[in-house]
């Protein structure tokens, strides 16, 4: 079984969209799939009510229950757990980035993801894991996405080559309990999501 935590200490990015269609795309591979909500958002978990069946299963709990709940889902034959944290919680993502295999952190490409993004290193490196920054909600056009990346690379992190736009895809699916592979799997979305799945599964 491999975890992998989502962190950002800052609200918007799109932890949970990317929980979703992670755990969402590790279904179409016939993986078993859990996404463990740390959020009191609860966004994952509302996603999860929309949803028909059991993969992946969706549970919300706190913090100090991860531990257990990573013990509950190895034993249930999880291939894959997602830990998708809430934002401005050191507690909580120092928590999760501790028990996880791999750390993905999502930003948005502009100055005040970039201001937050020291709060998330500070954790990240007093949790002493692996982890790389994917650029989310990324505009079809301008420099804002090259900059950021220049700016994480030169604060000694790893940028995840895979790049996911900002598409109506993903907001769509998920009032439906859907991911975009599901969605609209010949898009541009689900091909994003394929492909930085499949990153991330080398990577771990």
């Amino acid at each position: 079984m491999k975890t992998l935590a989502i962190i950002s200490q800052k609200g918007g990015p799109g932890k949970s969209t990317l929980a979703i269609n992670l755990a969402v795309q590790a279904t179409t591979k016939k993986k078993t799939s859990v996404i463990i909500d740390l959020d009191p958002q609860a966004n994952a978990t509302t996603w999860g009510d929309l949803r028909e069946g059991e993969n992946p299963l969706v549970i919300s709990a706190q913090a100090a229950r991860i531990k257990q709940m990573l013990k509950t889902a190895k034993e249930g034959g999880a291939d894959l757990v997602i830990i998708d944290t809430p934002a401005k919680s050191e507690n909580s993502a120092l928590e999760a980035a501790r028990n996880a295999n791999f750390i993905l952190t999502p930003c948005r490409p502009g100055l005040f993801d970039l201001d937050a993004l020291s709060f998330t290193f500070d954790l990240i490196k007093m949790a002493k894991q692996d982890c790389a920054v994917v650029l989310n909600q990324v505009p079809p056009r301008g420099t804002t996405a090259d900059e950021t990346a220049d700016y994480v690379r030169n604060q000694g992190f790893s940028v995840c080559p895979i790049r996911i736009g900002h598409r109506a895809a993903f907001s769509h699916s998920i009032t439906v309990g859907r991911g975009v592979s599901e969605f609209e799997p010949k898009g541009k979305a689900a091909d994003e999501i394929r492909k930085l799945y499949a990153w991330v599964m080398k990577r771990m």
